[in-house]
């Protein structure tokens, strides 16, 4: 990898000791570069489709290679019109939906946009309209993201995760972070093979400990400020309910029909392992976690992998037929490699977060590592460098 290029990214992943990917300030990755090299060498493995350099910004995002899918209706769509998206093909747009993404007012949709998280947002527009609106009145739309207590770190793929949840806190709005201590004891099946493991209490306690301290490197908690970051544990409320109570109240809402058209159940009914009646409750305790969020802390928009379309699409459902709220969803691409690896896989097992799981030298490493074809896209994803910076990166040319 070019040395100039090499440093900008390992710059990101030396520069704290604690194993955060946090952006640095532009003259701190620039002062870098300089110390690397005095005349850095220009950059010239990166293909860079020129036309991105000269669009207006607001129309960029149709230079990338997965387009954005967005529902655009004002309706949230009936059961036979839900699907869970492919994470690896391309979702297509409509015309509606391209004048939408092109015309987003919201400071925290446009650099969804801009810097390539937008996959896939339920009635786009009117959650545009209700970001910008609270904005406005200075005042702050709640969202959330979950995280299961799996492990006890949380690994540089959930890094993108929760560079949205910065964004949205950055302009202006309220970062909801759930971790997952209830739905941990189920397993989300999406993407597995076979069943997990099932966890004790005890390692779900270590666990969710272990994962929240990342999250204190990249927000601000507290209570004095509209915007100031929550962590919440589903298990406060999955762990009381009561059975039969629960399937009267909101079992009529789900239909094994649609439950079955899932690309995650399909792939997994697909497979010799058997797929449990547990882990086929998955969904459903998600779904139920954002409309107790949206009761307990007036959650409207729920953030997640594109994976997990199916899952959040049945909580904004379930939030309108029980409480009569309109609630949104958005998803960000998953992230593979230009190789076609998943992000945060490497031959030596994950890349943990947690300075105590992985040594700084091969967090560093990592990063140091990044191929050439990766670079622009991951500057984007996981640094707050201005877009006008990166773009002139890509114009980089030479040995």
């Amino acid at each position: 990898m070019n040395l100039t290029m090499a440093t900008y990214l390992t710059v990101l992943a030396s520069a704290s000791l604690t194993n955060c990917c946090l952006a640095f300030t532009r003259s701190t990755i620039l002062a870098a570069a300089r110390r690397a090299s005095a005349a850095p060498p220009p950059f010239t493995s990166i293909t860079i489709p020129r036309s991105a350099t000269t669009q207006p910004r607001n129309q960029r995002w149709t230079n990338t290679k997965r387009k954005p899918f967005a529902l655009s209706s004002t309706e949230t769509p009936t059961n036979d019109e839900i699907t869970e998206s492919s994470s690896s093909s391309a979702a297509t747009t409509t015309e509606d939906d391209d004048e939408a993404l092109a015309n987003l007012q919201s400071p925290f949709l446009q650099t969804m946009r801009d810097r390539g998280f937008l996959f896939q947002c339920t009635n786009l527009s009117e959650l545009d309209a209700l970001l910008n609106d609270a904005a406005s009145k200075n005042e702050s739309i709640s969202a959330y993201l979950g995280f299961d207590a799996t492990a006890d770190s949380l690994h540089v793929g959930s890094l993108l995760q929760i560079m949205i949840l910065r964004h949205l806190q950055q302009c202006g709005h309220r970062p909801i972070v759930l971790v997952g201590g209830g739905t941990s004891k189920v397993g989300d099946p999406t993407g597995k093979d076979e069943s997990r493991i099932l966890l004790t209490d005890e390692v779900i306690k270590k666990n969710t400990d272990g994962i929240s301290k990342a999250f204190q490197k990249f927000l601000t908690f507290g209570d004095s400020n509209p915007n100031d970051a929550i962590m919440v544990n589903n298990d406060d409320w999955l762990s009381g309910l009561k059975y039969l109570q629960f399937l009267r109240d909101y079992g009529t809402h789900f239909t094994i029909n649609r439950m079955l058209s899932f690309e995650s159940v399909k792939q997994r009914l697909s497979r010799e392992a058997p797929f449990s009646f547990l882990e086929f409750n998955y969904m459903i305790l998600q779904a139920y976690d954002f409309l107790e969020l949206n009761r307990r802390h007036n959650a409207k928009l729920q953030l997640g992998g594109s994976d997990q379309w199916g899952n959040m699409i049945s909580g904004v459902e379930l939030g309108r037929r029980v409480d009569g709220v309109q609630l949104y969803a958005l998803t960000a691409p998953l992230i593979t490699t230009s190789d076609g690896k998943k992000m945060g896989k490497t031959a030596g097992g994950a890349v943990w977060l947690n300075a105590d799981k992985l040594s700084e030298y091969d967090y560093w490493q990592f990063w140091r590592n990044t191929s050439d074809d990766d670079v622009i896209r991951f500057l984007k994803l996981f640094t707050e460098l201005p877009l006008e910076e990166i773009e002139r990166m890509e114009g980089w040319t030479g040995a």
